[in-house]
């Protein structure tokens, strides 16, 4: 995977400082819950677009975001960081939920449906990326966090952001072209 240019941390210093746990309890079990969320979201997309170039263009973002939900699980083991279950459960529950929005159809799939999974997806994988680069700061007084595999994470947030995007300007393309009359 290629480096990320420098993030502005010209080394890792040991500074006997580290990030206030509790703010970073609920930051990351915040992020958490949004990773919870945009793991079903990207597998029911995947599932439901199986055998399609969307599908095949899809599933392994699906697979490599519910990489980065183990992985923030991993990091917030190494911190410390106990899980809260009830913020799993509502990014999991609020997945859900938004499944129920109607998109002009009420019995067939709604071609907006895709678009709409796709601009979800993508928003998740933005705030995905903002969540590792502010660990990716913190990781200069922070030396339970590494760098190295922050940039790793930070660059495949990068690389679906560009894939997802892709498909998504498509669909949304195809979509409202088909609906247009």
């Amino acid at each position: 995977m290629n480096a990320l240019p420098n993030s502005g941390v010209a080394e890792r210093r040991s500074t006997g400082r580290s990030a206030d746990t509790k703010l970073l309890g609920i930051y990351l079990n915040d992020h958490l819950a949004g990773a919870t969320a945009g793991t079903e979201r990207a597998t029911r997309l995947a599932r439901t677009a199986r055998g399609s170039a969307l599908g095949r263009a899809i599933e392994p973002v699906a697979t490599e975001i519910a990489q980065d939900r183990k992985a923030l699980l991993d990091i917030m083991r190494d911190l410390g960081i106990p899980v809260r279950r009830y913020k799993v459960c509502a990014g999991w529950a609020g997945e859900r939920l938004g499944r129920l929005k109607p998109n002009g159809h009420l019995v067939r799939p709604s071609p907006l449906g895709t678009v709409l999974d796709l601009e979800a997806l993508r928003l998740g994988v933005e705030g995905k990326a903002a969540g590792w680069q502010t660990l990716r700061r913190l990781s200069a007084v922070d030396e339970r966090l590494d760098p190295a595999r922050l940039d790793t994470l930070l660059e495949r947030a990068r690389q679906q952001q560009e894939r997802i995007e892709e498909w998504r300007v498509r669909q949304a393309e195809e979509a409202l072209a088909t609906t247009a009359g």
